[in-house]
């Protein structure tokens, strides 16, 4: 009886002591979702007040505009007015002027003809004869034309009542304000040295047609545009390794010219090493990063390696041609088990190649299937999962790895058998003649 009360104790406690973990772990997820439910409210605050801010801004900026505007359209209408009736009145006043010059000068005539109409009889017949020439001379049946009312400028005001509703229209059209943006990030796959950014749209009634993906190190600092295009993935190159990376994206939809909002900014990084060619090859030069290489003018003809076997099985690698030369059927891109010193090309064994002319080569043998011939802009994919046959270990066993190659919209797949096992393989290119220019990633 004791031994069964003491197995019950020993049972008693044990679920007791799951029940304590499982109510820890409850706990835990129910902080975490607070945490996470704390942001939510975060951003729904943080991002109100953004928008407010962004609001009242553009609109005290549009108000200004406006005003502005208003303000030099009245300056210009009335410099128009007082420019119409400044030569308007100046003809009216240069006849005012010979008018008042007539009044005076018949005030003149008038005075004198009475004063000789009333002088002294012996002195009246020469000042009437003086009168009457005088008054011949000045023509006194001759007076100035005055304008009728209809004939000078009635000057008056044109304005469109409709421009009102116009611009009412316009502004209670001005404007929305979105819940969410119709972009969003959606999925960050880790490449060697970078990060193939992928997003959707969550709005499908938004007629997308161009999306702009920023990036940005670290959780401050300006973004910087990495893509505008049409695409809904990118790859982000030149990235370093462990280095968080922000990312937002937008959208414009069809026909219009503004950009949507960003989407929410999201975190991202790399923890594989980028690929890397060996510098100090006579025939190549690299670029800074050392992940282009350029088949130069020099006679020395070998094959350029990677700089450490960088590819891992489960990864994309991909060989982009940016520029060509003259082709040759030993130019070779590919993935092989060990660097050599020997051999001017990767078709030979523990090797798999494309040559420039879409022959596919394995340990050296061409395959019957074959792909495009590579051009400018062209890019090759090699993909690979392992496939085990018999042990592997340390001493040695044999190992089938399934290869995809892909190029210009086609592909090819087989096996690729191994007599030993390799955690990493290395990568390498060879050109015969200058031109080629290859980056890989």
């Amino acid at each position: 009886m004791a031994a069964a009360a003491e197995a019950e104790a020993r049972l008693l406690l044990q679920e007791a002591r799951e029940s304590i973990e499982a109510a820890r772990s409850y706990r835990r997820e129910l902080q975490q979702r607070l945490r996470g439910l704390q942001q939510a409210r975060e951003q729904v605050k943080d991002s109100a007040a953004l928008t407010r801010d962004v609001l009242e801004q553009h609109f005290r900026d549009l108000k200004g505009t406006l005003q502005k505007l208003l303000d030099e359209r009245l300056l210009s209408l009335l410099q128009e007015v007082d420019a119409i009736e400044q030569e308007s009145i100046q003809p009216l006043d240069e006849c005012q002027k010979l008018i008042e010059q007539g009044v005076s000068t018949a005030d003149d005539l008038l005075r004198e003809g009475e004063s000789a109409v009333d002088g002294d009889v012996g002195q009246q017949n020469e000042k009437l004869c003086n009168f009457t020439k005088k008054a011949l001379h000045i023509q006194l049946d001759s007076l100035p034309e005055v304008p009728s009312l209809v004939d000078v400028p009635c000057l008056s005001a044109q304005l469109d009542d409709c421009l009102l509703t116009i611009l009412k229209n316009q502004i209670f059209r001005h404007g929305t304000v979105a819940s969410r943006p119709p972009v969003q990030l959606e999925e960050f796959v880790e490449k060697p040295g970078g990060i193939l950014v992928r997003w959707c749209k969550v709005e499908e009634e938004f007629p997308a047609q161009d999306y702009r993906l920023q990036c940005r190190r670290g959780a401050a600092g300006p973004f910087e545009d990495v893509y505008v295009g049409s695409d809904t993935e990118f790859m982000v190159l030149h990235m370093d390794p462990h280095v968080e990376y922000q990312f937002r994206v937008c959208a414009r939809g069809d026909g219009r010219r503004e950009w949507s909002p960003w989407s929410v900014p999201q975190s991202g990084h790399t923890t594989l090493v980028p690929h890397e060619w060996t510098a100090g090859l006579e025939g190549y030069s690299l670029s800074s990063r050392r992940n282009i290489a350029l088949r130069n003018d020099s006679q020395s003809c070998g094959v350029l390696y990677s700089k450490a076997p960088t590819y891992f099985c489960g990864q994309t690698l991909t060989f982009r041609i940016e520029t060509v030369g003259q082709a040759d059927r030993r130019d070779s891109l590919g993935l092989c088990v060990e660097q050599r010193s020997d051999g001017d090309s990767l078709q030979r064994d523990r090797a798999v190649c494309i040559s420039t002319n879409g022959a596919v080569f394995v340990n050296g043998k061409e395959m019957t299937n074959q792909l495009p011939a590579v051009t400018s802009g062209s890019t090759v994919t090699f993909d690979m999962e392992v496939v085990q046959l018999g042990p592997c270990s340390s001493e040695g066993g044999n190992v089938k790895l399934r290869v995809t190659i892909s190029s210009n919209n086609r592909e090819v797949v087989f096996d690729w058998v191994l007599d030993q096992c390799c955690g990493s393989l290395y990568f390498g290119c060879s050109f015969s003649y200058p031109g080629w220019k290859v980056l890989v990633f």
